[in-house]
């Protein structure tokens, strides 16, 4: 019976093997394997009743949850925080600050790339580089700073060095002018770290914050000096994309790390991308960076009109309380952004307080005694998708408060797809809630009225040259730009998609010229009055790189305020192309290309989109008066000003308009302005529309920039 059992399980292995196919032949004698890990910190804070930290907790104390499967903690360690403040520094007779006069302000096309070879040391996975360090930086934004402010936020950080700093305090520094910009990595060397804030540059080499041209500002008569790129007019965005860069240089210390940001605000206008802004936030809490913001004006009591350190503001605006109204509200935006940062990240922002060593006290504070906790995720896709995270203690008796994060964003990896794969990369990039940043993109949104409850919405995307110059660098000849968006309305519920491609040439005479070129994409949608939300995506395919641009908009119902002139979207372009010779529309859908005003006669007009115009170049403006009354063409009479502060500097001869009315009853407004009479700088640009016989009118007001 056994021989019969062995006979058949012989037989049976025999088959087996006969019927697996040969195992295949290595000729290298060498073997690949590609193993994906994702190790994920989590700083743990154990307080008791009091409020004092728990100690002599071991790595069995804790379970780590992530999505509902306990983890295997690889990584435990204790970092226990001296609170003694150390002896004041002999401090040296300061030097006389080094002031330097209004620069070119040629900023980045992306902080990102100034970032390689930093002196911030990372430390190897696993590894606690700064054992019972809290470790601090002092990131200055120069670039939106006054010199005063400047120099307020040096002398609180060498305070806090001078009177504040303890023995377990490790502090690193950095600046943000036009780059970002490491001065010292984290050490408790007081001389060392004094040395380089004394030494930092002081001026205005930064960029304006927060210009609106409204009539509480006042007329510096300053001209605006030539960039790199007109992308850097969106200078939030480059800020919050200098902030990242700094956490992703952090991210790779396991334990907690505070940035204190010294700044004059954050201004979030319209067309800045709060996908930047969520992309900032995510980094942060992926790399347990908390911000600190600290706003350097300090306690503001401004006057109604102004102090003697600004130009008078003119205007009907000082005298209504416009102008007092309007700079209060600027104030409290840029407040709002520093907040939002602290807020989302587990700090606390330091406003309206004119002792700025305060926010720095505050970062120091934060960090007590806590438990670094590791371990390698048992889910290895880098989808970017969100994973929650829970922390709790085994021993049932301990009565503890645990601080964490909750939870944290994975990596994201786009290797090389098939179309199929590609598609659906695509698709999962744009419904991601850390959206990706790589790729800079600047999108106008403007509407037109087709009958009373329906508007056609032109959507302009810009891309900058130098993002796909790396393309060519690379050796491409061609490459594919993917584009992907969607509109969804308050509800949430999508009103419209888009879904595009399109070739651009890297070889020949003209992609020489590619990195001062900006590439031009355009969209549309049929949408009903209300409110908005845009989110876009674009994909480089050489390269793989990727840029997200989410922005909220409006599209208003016209026929509700009938004091005055409806008009459409005012729409500023320098550029007009033929349709056939066009590479970036959708031009798919012919019906969609009809209905848009922006194409006439087989030409296209391209919304500039940052507003950036040069001297020789003439200013096309085009908008659409309705009159839905009227039968035949009102006449109407149009105007263009440029307004340089609160002087008129230049306004066009008055265009009257007698003809041009169709179905939608709109009157199409076109002029071209010349520009080479005006000088280089910042300007209000204003649009008037005047219907004498209806004696309605419009007014709309956008900033510019004139290069030379």
């Amino acid at each position: 019976m056994i021989r019969t059992r062995l006979a058949l399980l012989l037989t049976l292995l025999m088959i087996a093997q006969a019927q697996e196919p040969a195992p295949p032949v290595n000729t290298k004698g060498t073997f690949k394997f590609e193993v994906t890990s994702n190790l994920v910190v989590i700083n743990v804070s154990a307080k008791d009743s009091k409020g004092d930290p728990i100690e002599n907790l071991k790595a069995s104390d804790f379970t780590v949850n992530e999505d509902g499967k306990n983890q295997v903690l690889k990584v435990f360690e204790y970092q226990r925080m001296e609170d003694t403040v150390l002896a004041p520094a002999p401090v040296p007779p300061a030097p006389e600050p080094k002031i330097k006069k209004a620069a070119t302000p040629v900023a980045a096309a992306k902080p990102v790339e100034s970032a390689v070879g930093s002196p911030i040391a990372p430390s190897k996975a696993g590894e606690v580089k700064y054992k019972d360090k809290r470790l601090m930086v002092f990131f200055f934004d120069q670039a939106g700073m006054a010199v005063s402010e400047q120099l307020r936020a040096q002398n609180a950080a060498i305070k806090f060095l001078n009177s504040q700093v303890t023995q377990s305090d490790s502090i690193a520094l950095m600046v943000y002018s036009t780059k970002l910009d490491v001065l010292q990595d984290f050490t408790n060397d007081r001389e060392s770290l004094m040395k380089q804030i004394k030494g930092m540059t002081v001026g205005e080499v930064g960029m304006d914050n927060g210009a609106t041209g409204d009539d509480a500002e006042g007329d510096t008569g300053a001209a605006f000096q030539q960039d790199e790129s007109e992308f850097n007019m969106f200078n939030t965005d480059r800020k919050l994309a200098a902030l990242e860069t700094a956490v992703k240089m952090l991210s790779s210390l396991p334990e907690k790390k505070a940035l204190v940001y010294f700044a004059s605000g954050m201004a979030l206008s319209g067309t800045d991308n709060q996908a930047q802004l969520r992309a900032t936030v995510n980094a942060a809490i992926r790399g347990n960076v908390a911000f600190y913001p600290v706003d350097a004006r300090g306690l503001v009591a401004s006057a109604p009109m102004g102090d003697a350190t600004k130009a008078s503001p003119g205007g009907q605006g000082m005298f209504s309380g416009n102008s007092q109204r309007a700079s209060r509200n600027t104030f409290q935006s840029q407040q709002d952004t520093l907040y939002t940062l602290a807020a989302d990240t587990g700090g606390k922002a330091l406003l309206d307080n004119n002792d700025l060593a305060l926010g720095i006290v505050q970062a120091q504070k934060s960090i007590s005694s806590y438990y670094i906790l590791g371990y390698y995720s048992s889910n290895v896709q880098l989808d970017g998708r969100y994973r929650r995270v829970k922390v709790t203690l085994n021993n049932k008796k301990i009565t503890a408060k645990l601080d964490y994060r909750s939870g944290y964003f994975a990596g994201k990896e786009f290797k090389k797809f098939d179309s199929s794969d590609r598609e659906r990369q695509l698709q999962e990039a744009l419904m991601l809630g850390d959206p990706v940043t790589d790729l800079s993109l600047a999108v106008e949104v403007n509407y037109f009225r087709q009958a009373k409850d329906r508007y056609f919405v032109p959507v302009a995307v810009k891309i900058p040259g130098t993002d796909i110059e790396l393309a060519r660098k690379g050796g491409a000849e061609s490459t594919r730009l993917d584009f992907i968006g969607e509109v969804r309305d308050a509800r949430g519920l999508i009103q419209g998609t888009v879904r595009d491609e399109i070739t651009v040439k890297l070889k020949g005479e003209d992609a020489g010229q590619l990195a001062k070129r900006n590439l031009s994409y355009d969209a549309g949608f049929t949408l009903t009055p209300g409110q908005y939300t845009l989110k876009f995506l674009a994909r480089e395919n050489a390269t793989g790189k990727m840029g997200t641009f989410e922005s909220k908009f409006i599209v208003p119902d016209l026929t509700l305020d009938q004091r005055y002139l409806p008009i459409s979207s005012v729409v500023l372009s320098h550029q007009r192309d033929d349709i056939s010779a066009a590479i970036g529309a959708a031009t798919k859908d012919k019906k969609l290309l009809a209905a848009s005003p922006l194409v006439t006669d087989n030409m296209k007009l391209v919304p500039s989109v940052t507003h950036v115009f040069r001297k020789e170049q003439d200013m096309f403006v085009f908008l659409e008066a309705y009159q839905p009354q009227a039968e035949n063409t009102q006449m109407m009479v149009a105007t263009v000003s440029f307004y340089r502060g609160k002087v008129k500097a230049f306004e066009t001869a008055p265009l009257k308009i007698s003809d041009g009315l169709n179905k939608s009853k709109a009157v199409p407004v076109s002029l071209s302005v010349p520009l080479a009479k005006l000088a280089p700088g910042r300007y209000t640009c204003q649009v008037n529309v005047l219907n004498p016989s209806a004696q309605k009118f419009a007014v709309w007001r956008s900033p510019m920039v004139l290069l030379p």
